[in-house]
């Protein structure tokens, strides 16, 4: 499945578009960054209230396939432009991370 798709069968709202044809083969929730770079996969979806620019160095230091704001976390101007930069797709939801990575789950 790819970000795209992943992003319009949950609903997800885009807020930066990187590789939307990236295939997503897991997930990962966390939020202690140093912790997620030694635990997630590459192709990982990341789920996580950390909308800031630690968070797109930790995503491509990872190749997660995209980043989603859980619980409709905001992402700060300057990860924003990061992000563009780097090619990190992030997508955000109202949902928490239990019931995110439920969903993508069942998708997967």
């Amino acid at each position: 499945m790819t970000v795209k798709e992943l992003a319009e069968k949950l609903e997800l709202k885009i807020l930066t578009q990187g590789e939307l044809e990236k295939d997503v083969t897991g997930c990962y929730s966390g939020d202690l960054l140093s912790w997620v770079m030694s635990k997630a996969e590459p192709g990982d979806a990341w789920l996580t209230v950390m909308g800031n620019v630690n968070a797109v160095a930790v995503a491509v230091l990872t190749d997660c396939a995209c980043i989603i704001l859980t619980e409709n976390a905001a992402l700060d101007e300057q990860a924003k432009q990061k992000a563009e930069l780097q090619g990190i797709t992030f997508l955000q939801s109202g949902k928490n991370a239990y019931e995110l990575s439920v969903a993508v789950s069942k998708l997967l």
